[in-house]
């Protein structure tokens, strides 16, 4: 099988991770229980004990029109979707040019802006276990219960393109920080919002080494320069439990920790258990 090496702290969005020999998904059979599945990392935060990790080739880097639907593989990173979608005048893909990230991980958290969702107008995904439609998956607020890769998604196709809608989506993202992170850290819990609650346990702009809750908006941990795995982990579990003891909400996680200390048998949600 044919791998590569990537040197973390340059290719995940929060800069943060070592060098590590990946495998390269090329044939449904490539894949196996045993390793995870990697997009672009713009929500995962990698340890220093992750699992085996793998990407899919650059064969499933394509957008195609074919029987009437968009086609498109799950390598194939969110700003060339965008930009297809502008240039052939195909509605509804406004949104993705502010979400980061390859149109597997996208559609793997259902990624979104408030009610605009990657499964709005999506019809079926193909993966290492073959197609699943739209009505057989079961999907919500940035979660879907898709455990394989996915190698291909077909979306319904519409005209339209709408200019305005780029520009709303943009607004949306304006007070999120450019400093490196992984996105939203905790997914917001319902009825109110995780940055509101991190900033009232006091952890806005508090600094564990390089890593700190924003200043700009408190549900983004950045890394300020020289951040690391074990200062990111301490300022997540430090939210978890102050949060849980002032208001009796536990925060889940939205970025993807990979690091086999802090990973279930069965899915990469963390610290899910209250034992402080």
């Amino acid at each position: 099988m044919a791998t590569k090496l990537i040197n973390f702290s340059k290719y995940s969005s929060i800069k943060i991770g070592e060098k590590i020999e990946v495998s390269l998904l090329e044939e449904s059979s490539d894949f196996t229980d045993k390793h995870y599945l990697l997009g672009s990392c713009n929500n995962t935060l990698i340890g220093t004990q992750p699992p085996p990790l793998m990407i899919l080739s650059k064969k499933y880097d394509y957008i195609k029109i074919e029987d009437g639907l968009l086609k498109i593989g799950g390598a194939t990173p969110s700003g060339k979707i965008a930009s297809y979608c502008k240039k052939n005048n195909i509605a509804h893909f406004e949104l993705v040019s502010h979400l980061p990230g390859t149109l597997g991980g996208l559609v793997y958290m259902n990624a979104g802006l408030k009610e605009y969702e990657i499964f709005n107008y999506l019809v079926c995904v193909e993966t290492t276990l073959g197609v699943f439609q739209k009505e057989d998956i079961e999907y919500g607020y940035r979660y879907t219960d898709i455990r394989s890769p996915i190698l291909e998604v077909s979306f319904e196709l519409h005209e339209g393109f709408d200019a305005k809608k780029v520009e709303m989506f943009k607004k949306m993202r304006s007070n999120q920080p450019s400093t490196p992170s992984a996105g939203s850290c905790f997914k917001n819990p319902k009825g109110d919002y995780a940055g509101r609650l991190i900033e009232a346990v006091g952890l806005k702009g508090i600094l564990k080494g390089d890593m700190c809750f924003s200043q700009e908006h408190a549900n983004f941990l950045v890394n300020n320069g020289e951040g690391t795995f074990e200062d990111a982990i301490y300022l997540i579990k430090e939210a978890q439990k102050r949060v849980y003891i002032e208001f009796a909400v536990w925060l889940e996680c939205e970025i993807i920790i990979l690091d086999e200390r802090y990973m279930s048998d069965t899915s990469p949600l963390i610290l899910k258990n209250k034992a402080f």
